[in-house]
This record gives structure tokens, C-alpha cells and sequence, in this order.
């Protein structure tokens, strides 16, 4: 099929594909709607970005729409408006006549305006009989109707993306002072705890934030700092629990030291152990298993277990209990030594080291013993999960994605 041409004060320039589906679609407009003109193209500056057109091309509309007659756009009033270039350069603040005409171009290719050029390129409107507008030339709006219901979707869509947007970031905000608050009351009461480390942790994930993030990319941050606010929750929980425990232990045995001022060696006789024979040992204190950490924390410190999950992937605490019974067979740990470890630190923590394990696979020489030495510390106290963690995510968190 051979280009079909329009006629121009410039010359013939052909006609795109755009421009012949904005005139089809303009020749179909609903002779009962309307639209409001600043309505619409209020929903235009939102949908700018989706739509294609720059702010000046947008200042140049404004332009054209001061020349439409009545507020709403409908053919009952008529499409087109012809005012010259001088006119609209007026009206656009002086806008250069390059400048007016590139914006005017980008107008069209966007499908927002229908050039209605005259025989000689001229704009202007003929007189019918009864004194009204008779048929005019220059450009017809009658897109902006057609697409009024697209380019108000397009504009809601936007909206919604900023408000979004502007949520993600006061979380953010919140969130760091949160942790922020935290740290400083750690450090101001001197509780035992990597705190130092926790900062430097925290500042490198606040880091790793662009000047303008996205929002996947701030939704990705804040679930990496909700995890961390809540280890450290936990961890200050957790030593608060530990020094009431010791107050009320050292509260007990004062009690009791100075309610029996007559020892037990004093009103019963003594009995030593014959020669040779083992003393009885004394029963193993029973420790209520430390809380679990959160299972985002977990998988984003330990990511390979995750391929070990049904379906190759962990959606839920059951999902990496089962992978990391599977992991336990694969690293050679034996079911007894497993179990044990569930029944010190609690199943959730004993699947966690069981990651932690397989993500530190190539530095350890036996993973059954290291599981066991865990185990034994744990039962004394003596092992903390959270440094783990820690050093893990340090390697494995945004940071270190970024940087790799």
C-alpha cells in the first residue's frame, strides 16, 4: 500500500500508523459523551510518563485547550480549535516556534491530537449560514473523549504507585528509627550483646538503599530491616529474661542461706564416696529452647537450603524442617545427633543451624561433630544463634549481592 500524505504549512509528511488509528478511533466517538477538558488533562500530567509526552508538550495542550470554547469536550461542541502558532506561542509563554512545532509532533504521534489541515496549510474555521462554525481546520481533540476512560486508568494506576510508594517510605523511616533506638539503648545500658557489629550491619544495609529507589527495591530493604529489628528485639528480650532469671536466682539463694542458718552437713552425718567411686552425676538442668529467629532473616542469611524445600522452595517453617532433615542425611549428620539438637535449641533453631551448616559447607570438616559441639554449648548457655546469622547475612544480605 503506498504512504498516504497530509499537507502541511512545512510540506507533505507522511502519515504514521498512530496518527491513522487516532483518526479511526476519533471517527467512532460516542455522540452522547463528554469529558471535562481540565479534568482530563489533569489526569494527563499523572499518566505523562505512561502515555509518552513531555512537560512542554503538556504546556502546549494547556495551550490548545484555552482556545476550545466550552469546558466540556463534545461533539455537540465541536473538536477542532485553529489558533495560529504566534497565538499559541503567547499562550505558551513564548515558547519558541521549533520548540511549539516538535511539541505539537509529539502531540500527535502520542494519539492525543488530530491534525485537520486545510488546502494550504492554513488554520481557521468557515461560517455556515446561520453565522456559527461551519467546518474548521488546525486540530481536533476529539482523542482526548475517545481515551478518556484509558488515560484516567493510566492516571489511577500512577497515583497508586506514588501513594505506594510514599507508604514504603515512611515504613522505611520508621522502621530505621526503630532500630536506631534500639542500638542507642543497648549501648547506653551497656547490655551485653554485638551491638558495635549490629551498627555496622545496619549502616551497610541502609547504605545499599539508591538515592531514588524503586519500590521493589525499598519493599526488598524494609523486609531485610524488619528481620533485623526483630533479631534485635529478640535479643534484648532475651538478656532481659536472662538477668531477671539471675536476680531472682541470687534472691533464692539468699533466701535460703539465711532461713537454714544450720547447714545439711551439720544435722545429718557425712557419708564419704569409697575409694575409686564415681560421684553421682548431678541431673542436666532443663533450658527452655531459645525463640526462633524470623524465617525471612534465616533464608536470606542461609539461601542455598532453599533448592531443599518442596517443591524447591521454603515458604514456611514445616517447608524448611523438611529440608533440613533432608540436608541432615546429605551432610552426613546422624539422626541421634539431630534429635538432640531439636531437643536443646527446639526444632525451628536446630533447621537453622542445619542451614547455616550447609551454607558454611566448605569450612567444616565434620558436620555431625560441629553439630554436637553446637549442642553441648547451647545446653551450657554458651551458644548463641544470632552472631551466626549475622556473619551470614553480612555475606550473603543486599550489600554483599551488590557488591558481588
Amino acid at each position: 500500500m503506498e504512504p498516504q500524505y497530509i499537507s502541511t504549512p512545512f510540506g507533505r509528511r507522511s502519515m504514521t500508523r498512530g496518527m491513522l488509528t487516532s483518526q479511526e478511533s476519533a471517527s467512532k466517538v460516542d455522540p452522547e459523551a463528554s469529558v471535562d477538558k481540565w479534568k482530563i488533562f489533569r489526569a494527563l500530567c499523572e499518566a505523562k510518563d505512561i502515555v509518552g509526552v513531555s512537560d512542554r508538550a503538556l504546556a502546549v495542550l494547556n495551550a490548545l485547550l484555552t482556545f476550545y470554547p466550552k469546558n466540556e469536550i463534545a461533539e455537540a461542541n465541536g473538536f477542532v480549535v485553529f489558533p495560529s502558532n504566534e497565538q499559541l506561542s503567547l499562550r505558551t509563554h513564548g515558547m519558541a516556534g521549533t520548540t511549539l512545532r516538535r511539541n505539537l509532533a509529539m502531540l500527535v504521534e502520542a494519539g492525543l491530537i488530530i491534525r485537520r489541515d486545510s488546502p494550504n496549510g492554513k488554520r481557521f474555521a468557515r461560517r455556515n449560514g446561520e453565522g456559527g462554525l461551519g467546518e474548521a481546520f488546525g486540530f481536533s481533540l476529539a482523542p482526548l473523549l475517545v481515551r478518556a476512560r484509558e488515560i484516567e486508568a493510566q492516571a489511577a494506576q500512577v497515583m497508586a504507585a506514588k501513594l505506594e510508594w510514599k507508604r514504603l517510605r515512611e515504613r522505611l523511616t520508621l522502621c530505621r528509627r526503630d532500630i536506631t533506638k534500639l542500638i542507642e539503648i543497648a549501648l547506653e545500658e551497656e547490655i551485653a550483646g554485638e551491638w558495635i557489629e549490629m551498627q555496622k550491619h545496619f549502616n551497610l544495609l541502609s547504605a545499599s538503599l539508591p538515592r531514588r529507589p524503586s519500590a521493589a527495591e525499598m519493599e526488598s530493604l524494609l523486609a531485610d530491616l524488619e528481620a533485623f529489628r526483630e533479631l534485635i528485639v529478640k535479643t534484648l528480650e532475651s538478656k532481659s529474661k536472662t538477668e531477671k532469671t539471675d536476680a531472682n536466682d541470687n534472691q533464692s539463694g539468699r533466701h535460703i542461706h539465711n532461713s537454714n542458718p544450720h547447714p545439711i552437713s551439720e544435722l545429718e552425718p557425712s557419708f564419704e564416696p569409697k575409694q575409686g567411686a564415681k560421684p553421682e552425676e548431678e541431673p542436666r538442668p532443663w533450658r527452655e529452647p531459645p525463640k526462633s529467629f524470623p524465617l525471612a532473616m534465616v533464608l536470606q542469611a542461609c539461601p542455598e537450603i532453599i533448592a531443599y524445600g518442596p517443591s524447591g522452595g521454603i515458604g514456611s517453617w514445616r517447608d524448611l524442617m523438611a529440608a533440613a532433615v533432608i540436608v541432615r542425611s546429605t551432610l552426613g549428620v546422624s539422626p541421634s545427633a539431630y534429635q538432640l539438637a531439636c531437643d536443646v535449641m527446639g526444632p525451628e533453631n536446630a533447621a537453622t543451624v542445619i542451614a547455616c551448616i550447609l551454607e558454611r559447607g566448605g569450612h567444616i570438616n565434620s558436620a555431625g561433630g560441629y553439630l554436637r559441639d553446637l549442642t553441648r554449648r547451647a545446653e551450657r548457655g554458651e551458644f548463641s544463634l544470632g552472631p551466626m546469622l549475622m556473619a551470614l547475612m553480612r555475606a550473603n544480605g543486599p550489600t554483599a549481592r551488590k557488591t558481588g
